[in-house]
């Protein structure tokens, strides 16, 4: 890798069991990672693809799911950073020997791809707060609570 425009390419897998996302530990597979490093005049550019299955429990409906994530990672290799004030979460320092930590570089990745909130679906639809039944299945029979402000008027159309 030290001759300019060199490529190394790599194929890792990580363990993230142990990571919990708003109580849940979600990474059940191993995360796979296969990419290359290139050396651009010093500066070693890394690409990659991470992926694996999430089992997990919708935040909005409680419904247990499963789904395949994959996201692209592009990150910064450097021996030293001018200023470290204008490095930002993708530039990360080379160890001794010009070698880089996988792990910590994927795991960060991994970590700042996950989304706040795991939903079984984009349009997942949530539970009903008063009877709990799941949304997605269908509407629940619950009738609309008037709000407060406006039983006066609900009270004057009962009336007719």
């Amino acid at each position: 890798m030290q001759k300019p425009d060199s490529v190394l390419p790599f194929h890792t897998a990580l363990d993230l069991h142990d990571l919990q996302f708003g109580g849940s530990f979600p990474v059940q597979e191993p995360v796979s990672a296969e990419g290359t490093v290139r050396n651009t005049a010093g500066v070693f550019v890394l690409e990659a693809v991470i992926s694996t299955n999430l089992h997990a429990v919708c935040d909005r409906c409680a419904a247990p799911f499963e789904r395949r994530v994959s996201w692209p990672v592009h990150a910064v290799l450097t021996r030293s950073l001018e200023r470290e004030d204008e490095a930002d979460e993708w530039t990360f320092l080379l160890q001794e020997g010009d070698k880089a930590d996988l792990d910590e570089i994927l795991t960060t990745a991994f970590v700042l791809n996950m989304d706040s909130k795991l939903l079984c679906k984009p349009d997942c639809k949530g539970i009903c707060p008063r009877c709990g039944k799941n949304l997605n299945e269908g509407a629940c029979s619950c009738r609309p609570e008037i709000d407060p402000r406006l039983a006066v008027l609900g009270q004057l159309l009962k009336d007719k």
